[in-house]
């Protein structure tokens, strides 16, 4: 069980919830000159791995392999700086943000447009068991799954299964599922964005295989893509998939109880929190996503509650693996053997 202290006082949490908001507004400012300096110690270092992976294929496939792998870890990083262009924390210009983001988008295979959208849908929306479905981890009642037929909860088993959600979805997710705006199909603009950021992909692979072959594809490309999408995905599982998370249906659910409430601490080890930018601190992004990620490391060393607030351990995150069912009754989720004995 997560570490919930929250000292913000005796008021109803979503009322202590809203009270942060005027808190953290001073922080939401971004300084371009630390913006750029961000994103340029992030992205020279993924570029001159790639160039140095590709230089160790004339030495060994083992050593290009291993520098790819380490690269996922800035390929992350430029995943977070995209999350942050699409809040429009990063620059305070907003178009700015959106053309680094979708230019970020070609290096992460991510529509960046398509993306934003639904990644507002989840802001919007999460926590909430009547607007589940976009830009979430799927996640089905105690209730729900008990009227489910057989079928429905096999499938639900298998999605909820570690090797699927965190090996063959993100993989699924990031080399097919994005090549389409799936869930916005009925609007151009999210067409456009998908098959642009297809084409500049698929160009850039196109120039790869010319000058090495696939040998680059399959040793740097695949590699350095997927261990990232892998560790995107567990990242955004612990952010929100946890004993103590909150969720509501849409009669009782207050945005901003859940966002403090229903997003994790992820507590890391400076490393991780640096390459990973500061996204463990989950539950102050989410309840003001206009603060810029360098920034969200003030907000805890100012306001000790909050970095006391819905803390979790590397080694507690674990345990929240085998956490797949929400329960209405004990405000937790559970895993199926203890649904199944409630």
């Amino acid at each position: 069980m997560l570490d919930q202290t929250n000292t913000v006082g005796q008021l109803p949490h979503s009322t202590a919830a809203r009270n942060w908001i005027k808190v953290l507004a001073k922080y939401r400012a971004p300084s371009l000159q630390r913006s750029v300096f961000e994103l340029s110690i992030t992205m020279v270092p993924f570029l001159g791995l790639w160039a140095a992976a590709w230089w160790a294929m004339s030495v060994s496939y083992v050593l290009t392999l291993l520098i790819a792998l380490v690269n996922a870890a800035f390929l992350l990083r430029l995943f977070a700086i995209q999350h942050d262009c699409g809040h429009g924390s990063f620059f305070e210009s907003r178009g700015l943000s959106d053309w680094v983001g979708r230019g970020l988008g070609v290096l992460t295979l991510t529509p960046y447009d398509v993306w934003r959208r639904t990644h507002s849908i989840h802001h919007s929306s999460s926590g909430n068991l009547s607007r589940r479905g976009i830009g979430d981890i799927h996640t089905m009642t105690v209730a729900e799954y008990n009227k489910s037929s057989a079928y429905q909860r096999f499938v639900y088993r298998l999605y909820r299964n570690p090797l699927v959600l965190f090996g063959l979805g993100p993989a699924y997710l990031f080399l097919l599922q994005q090549r389409l705006p799936l869930g916005l199909t009925e609007h151009a603009r999210y067409w456009v964005s998908a098959m642009a950021t297809n084409a500049v992909l698929f160009a850039i692979l196109g120039l790869i295989y010319a000058f090495g072959g696939v040998a680059p594809i399959l040793l740097i490309f695949l590699p350095t893509t997927l261990l990232a999408a892998t560790a995107g995905m567990w990242l955004f599982y612990v952010q929100h998939q946890f004993e103590d998370a909150h969720w509501e249906t849409d009669e009782n659910w207050e945005m901003h109880e859940a966002a403090l409430h229903g997003s994790s601490h992820y507590v890391l080890p400076p490393v991780l929190q640096w390459l990973s930018a500061n996204i463990g601190i989950h539950h102050v992004h989410h309840l003001y996503s206009r603060i810029p990620f360098y920034r969200l490391t003030e907000v805890l060393k100012d306001h000790a509650e909050l970095a006391e607030c819905n803390r979790m351990t590397i080694k507690e995150s674990f345990t929240s693996v085998r956490l797949h069912l929400w329960d209405e009754d004990s405000k937790q989720l559970m895993s199926f053997s203890d649904a199944k004995a409630t």
